[in-house]
């Protein structure tokens, strides 16, 4: 006897199963589509980020963990003179040379900004190569632009500055055409016209200084070069008023890229500023300290210090608190900072002394 219970429900179960068969089908042939679709669009969006990879005008190189090229852009090529796919990236490297500007280097007549970013966990890189020769060009332009206006505003001063220590010295030199001048009188007015003329020398050539602006001639030299020269100028000069002057070379051996010789004015300037203002048994320090690719120069003293009326007045050409200064020495030593892409600040309290910092960056050569 047949049991019709189980058979129903056999039945049933066969065509569940036959459903479910179906339902499956039907998703995995959806799924299908789906995914057929999506490569689709992959395919598509691959075509346009090569398309679009082609059209930057920026270079693009993707490095493999070995560093060697795998993929670049048509930019790439023209700005590194072919095509780096294939090559390793450090021969390329070597050719890139260092400025005086971090990230950028110079290939040629070309200035580019280089960029490398980590791009996955396996160590591959991506280069960013940007085109910079014009920016450059048109920076450099407006320095140069800025400068001449501020040689404009200062016209006039210049005139007056000019005109004192020229008076004085056309006075002493009248003085000399007297007969009746004694002879023991004719040397304190010699000395005294000199000192004039010798005045007018020195504003002569700040304001040249000031007015070109531009940092010539560029080599490396360790840190300590620069501080023994400061120290050897100024050695002298300590022991005869009495005051402590220091060096501290704890990054002396650093080595610094720039025109030594411009560098070292500026030092001078400032510290012949600290030696003003502090009087016998004062301290002057100079030191050199490196904070990650920077280099800092502080000048520090423990005199009078400075309100901050003067403090904002500090680097306008011409401006001083020193009958005899010129007023460009800061001035100057501002202009050197940023010939070489740095700059530099100062702090100071009335009563507190007084600290420059010169920042400038620290360019590696290849």
């Amino acid at each position: 006897m047949i049991d019709t219970a189980t058979v129903s429900a056999a039945g049933i179960d066969t065509a569940s199963l036959a459903e479910a068969f179906q339902i499956f089908n039907q998703a995995s042939e959806e799924l299908s589509s789906a995914y057929s679709r999506l490569e689709g669009q992959v395919a598509a969006l691959t075509e346009r980020m090569a398309l679009l990879q082609e059209a930057l005008p920026a270079g693009v190189v993707v490095l493999d963990a070995e560093g060697a090229a795998v993929e670049a852009n048509a930019a790439a090529g023209r700005l590194l003179g072919s095509s780096p796919v294939g090559a390793q990236w450090a021969d390329f490297e070597r050719q890139l040379l260092a400025t005086e500007t971090p990230g950028e280097r110079q290939l040629d007549e070309r200035r580019l900004a280089v960029t490398v970013t980590p791009l996955d966990s396996a160590g591959g890189r991506i280069v960013l190569l940007h085109d910079v020769t014009e920016t450059h060009r048109l920076r450099a332009q407006a320095e140069r632009h800025e400068r001449l206006a501020a040689m404009g505003e200062m016209a006039a001063q210049l005139a007056h500055q000019l005109r004192t220590p020229l008076a004085a010295a056309l006075l002493y030199a009248g003085n000399l055409e007297n007969p009746d001048l004694p002879e023991s009188g004719r040397i304190p007015i010699a000395q005294k016209t000199v000192g004039r003329l010798k005045h007018l020398e020195r504003l002569i050539q700040d304001t040249l200084l000031f007015a070109r602006g531009e940092v010539l001639g560029r080599e490396t030299f360790p840190v300590t070069d620069l501080l023994t020269e400061v120290g050897h100028t100024f050695e002298p000069l300590a022991r005869s008023r009495n005051v402590e002057f220091r060096i501290d070379a704890a990054s002396s051996a650093t080595q610094l890229t720039g025109n030594r010789k411009a560098l070292a004015g500026a030092l001078t300037n400032l510290v012949e500023n600290a030696f003003q203002a502090v009087g016998a048994g004062g301290r002057v320090t100079v030191a050199a300290t490196r904070s990650d690719d920077q280099l800092i120069l502080a000048v520090r003293d423990d005199g009078r210090g400075m309100s901050s009326s003067v403090v904002a007045k500090l680097f306008e050409p011409f401006f001083t608190t020193r009958s005899d200064g010129t007023g460009l020495g800061l001035a100057i030593a501002r202009g050197v900072a940023r010939a070489h892409g740095g700059a530099i600040e100062v702090h100071s309290e009335p009563g507190s002394g007084t600290e420059f910092l010169i920042t400038l960056p620290l360019v590696e050569l290849p």
